[in-house]
């Protein structure tokens, strides 16, 4: 049992968004209530129901990948892949002075590479099978990031890629922390990327009728907990994390953020898409990421909600949130950062633990923005319009996706003893 109690903590972070591609930019526009959703324009979206996203514009992988080696990656890889170079700075590791079987990436993605299938199966099309790219699978298979990763730095340890819709990341987290715990490995690179913001992505969650149509004012199409919300905005990004074993973080000086506390997963069982009314199963994450941790809910400050302003979902996570911390629900800062961000899909939970981590640092809840006409039935504080002072001892973030995946992380100050 005690290669179990081996504790995990947070030492680099890096993102990048719509909003701000460097993590300490981000954070300032999150705090500032800025969002990154605006009209699409990387590819002609006029025809569409939806016509907003949180896009990435005028941004390629000068500085960290040669250019052609950037062309045999699918963009999602290539987000992920620059997203960890950045953590893995931040870090400060040399991952040349590591035992390399010590070290892996576990990293998420709902879709991975559905850019490079549009691309490759217009080519089959129009130009027949010899004219499609050899390049292709490598390209478009959702582990090819994390096999990016791992080949730039030398990484032979644990190396996976996990795919649970939108849960994606959290639950790439969730397994990087237990391979650490269980004595697998000392370091991990984590996280979550997506590049599905693409005409055929776009097209398909309009079809499901998933999506705001706010066309006309995009900076307000993501409104998580207010009663004119209606749908989700869909958007692209990628976020990574270093997380290590404290006493090797200790021992070479690096620079901890929070200590990761707690990891809870569950299945709703019930539809592909919708989540359970009651939130069940969001219940029994967060529970579990509860147990985990060994805490009570009067512990949690702040909860970086799944929040993605639509009409079923964030009924159900107020539910469940409420099913979990009954009276001390009533304490807890929530905010939804996808209100500034829209929603990235596999990548979410990378990108918002990241937040939880800033959140714990600084003493600050990030502001769930274009909260004007709050949902009588979302009646928690959800930090509306404008960040918060506040100490935040401990963090969860929850992420739930398609098929009924569910993941909740904790996150807190560094703990003595334990």
């Amino acid at each position: 049992m005690g290669a179990m109690n081996r504790r995990v903590v947070i030492t680099g972070l890096g993102a990048v968004t719509s909003l701000a591609c460097q993590v300490d930019e981000l954070w300032k526009r999150i705090l500032a209530g800025e969002s990154g959703v605006r009209e699409i324009k990387n590819f002609d979206a006029s025809s569409f129901r939806s016509r907003i996203g949180g896009e990435i514009r005028d941004w390629n992988t000068d500085g960290y990948v040669e250019s052609k080696e950037a062309k045999r990656l699918d963009r999602f890889a290539q987000l992920g892949l620059v997203a960890g170079i950045d953590a893995v700075s931040d870090s400060g590791i040399d991952f040349g002075a590591e035992e390399p079987y010590r070290c892996g990436v576990i990293l998420g993605s709902g879709i991975g590479g559905l850019m490079e299938i549009e691309v490759q199966h217009t080519r089959l099309l129009n130009k027949g099978p010899e004219k499609v790219s050899a390049f292709t699978i490598p390209k478009l298979m959702t582990n090819a990031a994390c096999g990016q990763i791992s080949i730039r730095y030398g990484l032979r340890g644990m190396n996976q890629a996990v795919s649970t819709a939108c849960a994606s990341a959290t639950n790439a987290i969730g397994d990087a922390v237990r391979a650490i715990r269980y004595d697998l490995a000392d370091v991990m690179v984590t996280g979550g990327t997506e590049a599905a913001l693409t005409p055929m992505g776009l097209s398909a969650f309009c079809a499901m009728r998933a999506l705001s149509e706010r066309n006309d004012d995009p900076t307000a199409g993501s409104r998580p907990f207010d009663a004119d919300r209606d749908g989700f905005v869909m958007s692209e990004g990628a976020g990574a994390l270093v997380i290590e074993e404290l006493e090797h973080a200790k021992a070479r000086g690096a620079n901890i953020y929070c200590e990761v506390l707690g990891y809870g997963a569950s299945a709703d069982a019930g539809h592909i898409t919708q989540p359970d009314a009651k939130g069940v199963g969001a219940s029994h994450a967060m529970a579990q990421a509860l147990r985990d941790a060994g805490m009570n809910t009067d512990q949690v400050d702040y909860i970086n909600a799944h929040g993605t302003s639509t009409p079923l979902g964030d009924q159900a996570e107020t539910t469940a949130i409420k099913n979990v911390f009954a009276e001390d629900a009533r304490q807890l800062s929530v905010s939804s950062t996808k209100s500034h961000l829209g929603h990235l899909l596999g990548a979410s939970g990378g990108v918002e633990l990241i937040f939880c981590a800033l959140a714990i640092r600084d003493g600050v809840v990030p502001p769930t923005i274009n909260l004007q006409n709050p949902d009588p039935k979302c009646d928690l504080d959800y930090t509306p319009n404008e960040a918060r002072q506040r100490t935040v001892r401990a963090a969860m973030s929850n992420s739930f996706g398609f098929g009924g995946h569910n993941g909740s992380l904790i996150v807190g100050q560094l703990r003595n003893g334990r």
